[in-house]
């Protein structure tokens, strides 16, 4: 039979700039999968965080066929395919993927496409990201943009598609319609995605009914099975409306096991009345996968007779609240600890679900539930200046270093001549201060013996005079000297952050913790540029990844005082540096400099919130170290 129509992709070269572009997934008989002797290429997708079915490999793909035809209710090792994925499991009954060092669970879904499509050559489209490797288009994405590059248009739009790209194909590059930004696209050839034919047979039809013999009891099972009851409950909660049988009677099974064995009982039936257009899709009965035995009959339960592996559609519905998820009488195992004193190692509760399992104890794995980052909206009449602080906001332009003093005269200001040294080590060149200075020889000063030591007049540490100066030159070079032994400060300490704005304001809200007084707000704005002298990698360029930074402090009287002395410290360009993030790993980024800042505004499940009683003395602590104290504050 002929194809059926195709999604709309725009290109030039067209009378009415519209075509038709390569099937995507094909919804043949309602179930989302091919009628029989209809061959058709599998794609398996996950879905990601923002609502978009991100594609497997094909590698992987491959992998999970293979394993589908084996035992369509057992789970797919993906590390066994690609080692990065090491981490991942996808239970075939839930049609879930679980990350077991996080917990985190994702829906995953089997597409079908045509196989003269993208996927069934082998082709793959390719962005180049920030990190200069390369990540592969979505499915539809790809296959539009093969289809356009096979019939040699110039370009592609693909507002069609929901994205305010262009696609060059003479230049090879991706423009952002709104920016301008181009990135590097580029064209590749991979192993094709594998092919199916028919209808998937009955005996993979989920969920799964009785099964025959011992399950298990393998490591990997247990674990799969010590989560099926969450990321079941997960999938119930994901359907709003109730399917019920023609004759106005919902039959439930239950389990009175955990383990999945053919442990079955017959429950009460409960008279449901569905809404009239779900009706004719209403089958005579309905299975819920095994969870609890005082499981409620009147459970919201998955599509019957639809098949798993084939479930067409993107779920976007909201997943509801990690309580009302689990099932009455399982105990839950929380990934993170519900109470905020501090967070579970993930791979703690996964160990454990195992255990618990094991010696037959019903286990369901929770999602951890989400920070409250921000506040609720404010409008800008309620947003107030702090009291006894001018002004709202600080900018700070590009360094300029201080001239007229020669590292020599910086070093010898803080410094006083030691003629006769212990004989200990000098901790910087770690020669012996009665010795020459390490740096003899790499570097020569006039007037300065690399025999000479002097001691720092405020902490009485004593170096080699030629080794300060080294480290002089080797930092900022700001007319500041820091003791390398006991950090003590020398002069004003200034830093390397970029160019920025911090702006501060008070909003009608409290902090868990300080409920009777309103929210100081600091919000941090520094754009991506080029690195200076002082940086890591001068004339590279950095980035600025999740700006601008909401951060929160209590309107106390010490709040107030933590932020002088952070308006102090921005002034001296020392909240922000250039490094690598602990985070993603990422080089050449603007990251914190050591002074906490509270991030975390309704909640402390990362540990940047609050309530947390010692915050504001560790800050205090943590700016003095930077040199920044309370004589510093100026009127």
């Amino acid at each position: 039979p002929p194809p059926p129509p195709h999604p709309p992709g725009v290109i030039a070269g067209s009378s009415n700039m519209s075509r038709p572009a390569v099937p995507a997934m094909l919804s043949a008989n309602g179930f989302g999968f091919p009628p029989q002797n209809f061959a058709r290429v599998v794609v398996w997708e996950w879905l990601n965080e923002h609502g978009r079915w991100r594609p497997y490999s094909a590698t992987v793909c491959h992998h999970i066929e293979n394993i589908v035809k084996c035992n369509a209710r057992g789970s797919v090792v993906l590390g066994q395919a690609d080692g990065q994925l090491s981490p991942y499991i996808i239970d075939l009954q839930s049609m879930h993927q679980f990350r077991q060092d996080t917990g985190t669970m994702r829906p995953v879904r089997r597409n079908f496409y045509d196989p003269s499509s993208a996927p069934g050559k082998g082709i793959v489209w390719e962005w180049e990201n920030d990190s200069c490797s390369w990540t592969p288009y979505d499915m539809d994405i790809c296959i539009t943009t093969q289809n356009a590059y096979e019939k040699q248009h110039p370009w592609l739009d693909l507002t069609s598609l929901g994205f305010c790209y262009i696609i060059d194909f003479n230049s090879m590059c991706q423009m952002n319609r709104q920016t301008q930004r181009k990135r590097r696209l580029r064209r590749r050839m991979d192993l094709a995605y594998p092919l199916t034919m028919g209808s998937i047979p009955k005996s993979q039809s989920w969920p799964v009914g009785t099964q025959s013999g011992q399950p298990c009891s393998c490591q990997q099972c247990v674990l799969v099975n010590s989560t099926r009851a969450a990321s079941n409950a997960i999938l119930a909660s994901q359907r709003r409306k109730i399917y019920s049988a023609t004759n106005g009677t919902l039959t439930v099974r239950q389990s009175n096991s955990y383990n999945g064995a053919a442990l079955w009982s017959t429950a009460s039936t409960a008279g449901i009345t569905p809404p009239k257009s779900e009706q004719a899709r209403s089958p005579t009965t309905t299975q819920l996968s095994p969870i609890s035995q005082s499981q409620s009959t009147t459970t919201t339960t998955p599509i019957p007779g639809q098949n798993n592996l084939n479930r067409p559609g993107t779920q976007r519905s909201a997943v509801v609240s990690t309580r009302a998820s689990i099932p009455p009488g399982v105990p839950a195992l929380p990934v993170k600890n519900l109470n905020g004193s501090g967070p579970v190692h993930p791979a703690l509760a996964g160990m454990t679900g195992i255990l618990m399992c094991a010696g037959g104890l019903p286990v369901c794995l929770t999602r951890a539930p989400k920070p409250i980052l921000h506040p609720p909206p404010v409008n800008k009449s309620e947003i107030k200046p702090v009291p006894g602080i001018s002004g709202i906001c600080r900018k700070t332009k590009k360094k300029h270093l201080k001239k007229g003093k020669s590292p020599e005269d910086v070093v010898r200001r803080y410094m006083q001549k030691v003629k006769n040294p212990p004989d200990e080590d000098c901790t910087i060149c770690m020669e012996r201060l009665v010795s020459s200075s390490g740096y003899e020889g790499v570097m020569s000063l006039k007037g300065v013996k690399p025999e000479l030591v002097g001691k720092l007049s405020k902490c009485s540490h004593m170096y080699h005079l030629l080794c300060l100066v080294a480290m002089y030159n080797n930092g900022n070079k700001d007319g500041s000297l820091q003791c390398p032994t006991c950090k003590a400060i020398y002069g004003e300490k200034t830093g390397t952050q970029p160019p920025g704005k911090m702006e501060y304001h008070v909003i009608p809200h409290s902090l868990p913790g300080y409920l009777e007084f309103k929210t100081i707000r600091i919000v941090y704005d520094i754009p991506a540029g080029l690195q200076g002298i002082e940086h890591p990698n001068q004339g590279k360029k950095f980035t600025a990844r999740g700006f601008p930074r909401h951060c929160y402090l209590p309107d106390t009287e010490k709040g107030r005082k933590i932020l002088k002395l952070l308006i102090v410290a921005w002034d001296r360009r020392l909240i922000f540096t250039i490094g690598t993030s602990n985070t993603t790993g990422e080089t050449d980024t603007v990251v914190w400099n050591e002074i906490h800042h509270k991030t975390e505004f309704g909640s402390n499940l990362t540990g940047h919130g609050y309530p947390d009683p010692n915050y504001l003395e560790n800050v205090l602590a943590e700016l003095s170290a930077q040199g920044v104290a309370e004589d510093c504050i100026k009127d």
